[in-house]
């Protein structure tokens, strides 16, 4: 028998005065999958996002995320995710290991599991020898992968990732999506949103918003198959050129 999904959402909205943001969207996401939630700026991408993390409470509509209902659960939603958003939430006056010990405290992991857990990721992420190296002094592309680890340090259901390669050459990119799969290999389900299109293609289905509702959920095959496109950018140009909103 097939599992429940990790992630419902029916007829989710969120508006704003008279301004509908995000426009009664129904999808599913399933354990371990990884799932492109795609959209132009504007589109309401960021905010079902927040939705789904108990961040923020729908005008209409329903949501379940790891079990949990967005609206009447919202702190134990936030018990059981993990989130990484583009501005990474690392605190750069602290060592690589202030940061996981602070990060594994705030997950209520005991001390014990942080130290045992934190020589684990260090060794795996190659940082062992930045273990007491300010977060500030270290590259891009190592803080990338630090704040993705951070985010599921806790081994969560599911962890919702913002744009998280934005800014990082696509050798790091690469390397950061490989982490990606370990932790899908692992079970936990990964919700990404990304402006790469190339990034599109790593996940096992995408969806695409315009204009707060989704005009496609498929695989990303299935999708280019459907708008006769060589690319998920083409997909993704194709539908945006659609949008009304400014």
């Amino acid at each position: 028998m097939k599992a429940k999904p990790v992630i419902i959402a029916q007829g989710l909205t969120k508006r704003f005065g008279t301004f509908t943001a995000t426009d009664h969207i129904s999808f599913h996401v399933d354990k371990g999958e990884i799932f492109g939630f795609l959209g132009a700026n504007g589109a309401g991408k960021t905010t079902a996002m927040r939705m789904l993390c108990g961040l923020s409470r729908p005008t209409e509509g329903t949501a379940t995320v790891a079990g949990f209902d967005v609206c009447r659960e919202a702190e134990q939603v936030k018990r059981h995710i993990g989130y990484m958003s583009q501005k990474f939430a690392l605190y750069d006056d602290l060592t690589v290991y202030e940061n996981l010990r602070l990060f594994g405290g705030i997950y209520g992991m005991g001390g014990k599991a942080i130290r045992e857990k934190a020589v684990f990721l260090l060794q795996e992420l190659g940082l062992a020898t930045e273990r007491d190296t300010r977060v500030q002094a270290l590259p891009l592309g190592w803080k990338q992968k630090l704040a993705f680890s951070l985010s599921i340090f806790h081994e969560p259901k599911i962890v919702f990732l913002d744009e998280p390669t934005g800014g990082v050459d696509p050798v790091t990119r690469r390397q950061f999506w490989e982490l990606i799969y370990r932790a899908a290999d692992r079970g936990i389900t990964v919700f990404v949103t990304t402006h790469y299109m190339d990034e599109a293609e790593y996940c096992d289905r995408v969806s695409i918003m315009v204009d707060g509702q989704i005009e496609a959920l498929d695989t990303p095959s299935a999708l280019k198959r459907r708008f006769g496109a060589d690319t998920m950018y083409d997909v993704f140009l194709r539908l945006a050129r659609t949008a009304r909103r400014t």
